[in-house]
């Protein structure tokens, strides 16, 4: 049971490794936490592991949690060689911002509304189109 977890931070851990910038890092931790916990509720809404509807809900209050900290992660336009944020961000940050507020609120509706493994099809479908959004513009 350690060993998963452990795994999951390594590969985190490793994929910034070198990062320079204080400030690139913790937005790119936070990010990590975004989609470890999606992973977490995708794996559920594939049966990879039992379904818990507590640990659903807490996932998505997590992403909830990370997603409304972005405007403060992408606040300053810092970079590095790692990072994979576009320029585009500080360019429109209205409109990242406001995507980044589109999560939060799925993920919130989410972390309230998660009852039975059913419920995570539909709402897996609104974080992935939550995330893809952004990520089309603003991401590498």
């Amino acid at each position: 049971t350690f060993l998963i977890p452990t795994l999951a931070f390594s590969s985190v851990a490793w994929a910034h490794s070198g990062v320079k910038n204080a400030m690139v890092k913790a937005r790119m931790d936070a990010m990590s936490e975004i989609g470890e916990n999606t992973k977490t509720i995708g794996k559920m809404a594939k049966g990879q592991i039992a379904f818990d509807a507590a640990l659903a809900r807490a996932s998505a209050a997590a992403i909830a949690q990370s997603a409304a900290q972005t405007p403060v992660h992408f606040e300053m336009n810092e970079t590095d060689p790692k990072s994979e944020a576009l320029p585009k961000i500080w360019e429109n940050y209205e409109d990242f911002i406001f995507k980044a507020k589109a999560l939060e609120i799925v993920a919130l509706d989410l972390s309230t509304s998660v009852q039975t493994v059913d419920d995570l099809g539909p709402g897996m479908a609104r974080l992935g189109q939550a995330c893809k959004s952004c990520h089309a513009q603003y991401r590498q």
